[in-house]
């Protein structure tokens, strides 16, 4: 019998309880939309996506401002080669994305980059 009323209350408990943390939940997105806090948070994520800086691209293949196309591309090749056979994919992809980057500098100055 106690056994029964125990169940009982620890059912009844937990459903209270359940309701509970859903109507917690509802009022917290509320009080973040009013806020303004969700707004905050797309625009950090959306921030956090963009495309790499020129000057964290030169550091990533270690060039200079004043570095030839070819040379950036020496440095791309070694760094991707080198990252392909034992590196980590991660990395790998950082330097292809730096090469994109400064792929992009370079056609705005003027320099060829046709043969990447």
């Amino acid at each position: 019998m106690a056994a029964k009323i125990l169940a009982n209350l620890i059912v009844m408990g937990s459903g209270i309880l359940a309701r509970a943390v859903v109507q917690a939940y509802r009022q917290a997105l509320a009080n973040a939309a009013k806020s303004g806090v969700a707004q905050e948070t797309v625009q950090n994520i959306r921030r956090a996506g963009k495309v790499m800086t020129d000057t964290e691209a030169r550091q990533i293949l270690g060039v200079t401002e004043q570095s030839s196309w070819e040379e950036i591309l020496q440095k791309y090749d070694n760094l991707f080669e080198q990252n392909a056979k034992n590196g980590s994919f991660y990395l790998q992809s950082k330097v292809h994305r730096a090469k994109e980057c400064l792929e992009g500098v370079y056609e705005k100055k003027g320099e060829g980059t046709t043969d990447a």
